[in-house]
């Protein structure tokens, strides 16, 4: 018999409109991008109430070889200090979901109900949304009666001044406390980004230490911290050599090719890539390379992360996800950076 009259897989799934074979799809959503938030899982958390938040710091007065007194001399001068007054207005980010009653009644593939999943994956989606804007030099804003303006909260890269922050391709911002800003870190007219090289990672660790900071983690994008790394290995380097403990099972041997631990003379920074971390500017390579004192940053929330239904429309169910939050960095020179690095240039001395 010629295999033409004998029905067929191939003719069963050839019939008009998808055939009459059922799909075979498996029932789950592999999911790749479900990643931790590195900055968030390290810092604390505040809260505040109004929409302009401010704390203050205040510094000890350098130590001097000339503190010296007559016995029994009458005491004069004044060595009390005020502190300085800094502040970060809140910034409100959210996602809409707007599902139809229809979508939610069928039969989906690797979830029970579209709007129940979509609340879940857009959740995820805006607590990235706040770990990017912490990690950029976005400068903070107040929100305009008018509606124009939005509230913006400052980013670390914002933040960051001299004698702490490196800067190469870009221009710094900093706190102005005659308006309660934070400037934006802006890309400088004409310079380009440059390769991270060793000597400023060790120049900003000793600046934070000299200003009183506790460095202990260098963040930066993956490829930012895979060219350092691979640095590491190199002769210029002459800080990581391939090991071997003689004492060590034949069995359980591990080739380390890479390096997380990186110690200077003033710090022991670990080495945390962020896949979150989002270029300086649009369409370059150019990045900011953190060394960070995480007990001196908190993310503060005036409203935390919630879900509230929105007005119905026709046959659909909305909902909106949203957190009102802002960024503290409670003290601004304990946290140093590299500015305008490019990521794909391999690390120098």
């Amino acid at each position: 018999m010629a295999i033409t009259d004998v029905q067929t897989g191939f003719t069963l799934d050839s019939v008009e409109f998808g055939g009459l074979i059922k799909e075979d799809v498996m029932n789950k959503i592999w999911q790749i991008d479900n990643v931790p938030l590195p900055l968030t899982q390290r810092i604390g958390t505040d809260s505040h109430s109004r929409a302009y938040t401010e704390w203050t710091t205040e510094e000890l007065a350098a130590p001097s070889k000339a503190n010296a007194h007559q016995d029994g001399a009458a005491t004069t001068g004044d060595d009390s200090k005020e502190g300085a007054r800094l502040g970060n207005h809140s910034q409100i980010s959210l996602k809409v979901v707007d599902v139809s009653t229809r979508a939610q009644a069928s039969d989906t593939i690797g979830f029970a109900n579209s709007l129940t999943h979509n609340v879940s994956q857009r959740q995820k989606e805006l607590r990235r949304d706040v770990e990017a804007t912490m990690l950029s030099g976005q400068a903070s804003q107040a929100d305009d009666s008018s509606g124009t303006d939005v509230g913006l909260s400052a980013g670390l890269g914002a933040w960051i001044a001299a004698p702490t922050g490196v800067d190469n391709a870009t221009t710094e911002g900093g706190f102005v406390s005659a308006t309660g800003l934070v400037t934006a870190r802006t890309a400088s007219g004409g310079a380009a980004d440059v390769a991270l090289t060793e000597s400023d990672v060790r120049a900003v660790s000793k600046a934070v230490y000299q200003e009183g900071g506790e460095s202990t983690v260098m963040m930066s994008t993956p490829g930012v911290c895979e060219q350092f790394s691979q640095y590491l290995f190199t002769s210029s380097a002459r800080v990581a050599a391939l090991q071997s403990d003689v004492n060590q099972s034949r069995s359980a041997v591990t080739a380390t090719g890479a390096v997380n631990v990186f110690v200077s003379d003033f710090s022991t920074l670990e080495i945390v890539a962020n896949r979150i971390q989002q270029p300086d500017t649009d369409a370059t390579d150019e990045v900011s390379v953190y060394i960070l004192d995480p007990s001196m940053l908190r993310l503060s929330f005036l409203s935390g992360y919630r879900v509230e239904p929105l007005a119905k429309s026709g046959t659909s169910d909305r909902r909106q996800m949203l957190v009102d939050w802002t960024l503290k960095v409670l003290n601004q020179k304990a946290q140093g950076g590299v500015f305008g690095v490019d990521q794909a240039a391999a690390v120098t001395a």
